[in-house]
């Protein structure tokens, strides 16, 4: 499956008795939202993507193979998706995929096994870590999707842990009231269904679920629901200016709640546009952030003057996620290099290859990750955090890490 982009000019070279250069490199297609509605975090986990995989190229490839890339804002529509998706494939000869979001990934799930061409998405629906169809709740087998971070399903449960805990810390008795928050669309309600049943097991009252829209809006209706149900914990499915619009929302009518969003639905530009408003705003990491001191921030920082070079620009943890999905892409392109060659079946296995896995150089910044064959949710680990707004300073705390077990009915669901 490897390119020989120069072989014409090559061959050329070796008539006339100059030296070959013959490179080789393989496509990697990378699908980004930077125009439509999931672009607030879109294009910052993109950047991230973008700027590992030039920063990989510049210091060696693959092992001296490089990674021809292209990069499509498909704007959150499926179709644009999945017509980038045959163009890349046929034309290209594309072995991996770097993607994006719920919807589109899910609709691909049948195309890539089939062409067997690993894909990384920037979804985390737990419908995609099971490469078997074992979970009767799998709607169909996903054995060439890759994510890095928990599941959706996995992190709304580790946050329900926390608010379990949160809810005996305050000395409150009786049932707390839980409610999943989001649009009626497959990335806010990919862990709905999970996340309550675990609810109910941990001893929460599960509400209806509340409907809001992915577009910013009036949601004081919707505030005034969660308000007269005396829910003390909602769920946050959607993202950005969605986001804001309910935390002022619900601050306009009186809502005494405690908000916990899914990882694209917290981040620093969040607080700065909600400002004083915000208050102890719960949200879970896969990452550190961008001034924490651990070993592997220093080749983040690198691979992020990619695209600004003054290294001055403080990147997003979303950003950061980027980097670890790309470079888990890298070693196990690495791996297939060095067992029978860079195809989509040998990154495949190269995905197996290693336990407890954090990409050289990421040390302290991707968690350690296993996947297997038979289970695709390579990190099963959820760090929470609480954050302010305090006299125009964002101020950001971890509270608690949580580990998830690998349950035989959570696979795939």
């Amino acid at each position: 499956m490897y390119k020989k982009s120069a072989i014409f000019a090559a061959t050329a070279a070796m008539m006339m008795g100059a030296p070959a250069q013959a490179e080789d490199s393989v496509f990697v297609g990378h699908l980004a939202d930077m125009s439509g509605p999931t672009a607030f975090v879109g294009k910052v986990y993109a950047d991230g993507v973008r700027d590992a995989m030039t920063y990989i190229n510049a210091n060696g490839g693959i092992s001296g193979t490089k990674l021809e890339f292209e990069t499509i804002d498909y704007a959150y529509k499926v179709p644009q998706a999945i017509a980038s998706y045959k163009k890349w494939k046929s034309r290209k000869g594309m072995v991996a995929m770097q993607g994006w979001g719920t919807a589109d990934t899910e609709a691909l799930i049948s195309f890539v096994a089939k062409d067997e061409i690993p894909v990384y998405s920037a979804s985390y629906s737990g419908h995609l870590t099971d490469p078997m169809g074992k979970n009767p709740k799998t709607s169909k087998p996903a054995p060439y999707n890759f994510f890095y971070g928990a599941s959706y399903s996995d992190a709304c449960r580790g946050l329900v842990q926390w608010a379990a805990e949160d809810w005996k810390a305050k000395g409150n008795s009786g049932k707390p009231k839980f409610t999943h928050i989001g649009a009626n669309h497959p990335y806010p309600n990919a862990p709905k269904e999970a996340c309550a049943i675990y609810a109910k097991e941990l001893g929460f009252e599960v509400m209806p679920p509340v409907v809001i829209s992915m577009k910013p809006g009036d949601f004081k209706a919707q505030c005034l629901s969660l308000k007269s149900s005396g829910t003390n914990y909602g769920y946050i499915g959607n993202l950005g200016g969605s986001v804001l619009s309910l935390v002022k929302s619900c601050n306009t009518v009186g809502t005494d709640i405690q908000f916990m969003s899914n990882i694209w639905g917290g981040d620093k530009k969040v607080f700065e546009a909600a400002g004083e408003g915000i208050r102890d705003y719960i949200f879970p990491t896969m990452t550190p952030f961008w001034t924490d001191d651990v070993p592997g921030m220093k080749l983040v920082r690198e691979i992020s003057k990619v695209s600004d070079p003054s290294g001055k620009e403080e990147r997003l943890h979303h950003y950061i996620r980027g980097v670890c999905s790309a470079y888990y892409m890298k070693e196990a392109m690495e791996w297939a290099k060095d067992n029978g060659g860079i195809t989509g079946e040998n990154i495949k296995k190269g995905m197996y290859a290693r336990e407890n896995w954090v990409p050289a150089g990421l040390e302290g910044v991707c968690l350690a990750a296993n996947w297997s064959a038979e289970d695709h949710r390579g990190i099963n680990q959820v760090n929470i955090y609480k954050g302010n707004y305090n006299d125009g300073n964002v101020q950001i705390e971890r509270v608690s890490q949580m580990t998830l077990e690998r349950r035989d009915d959570w696979l795939g669901f």
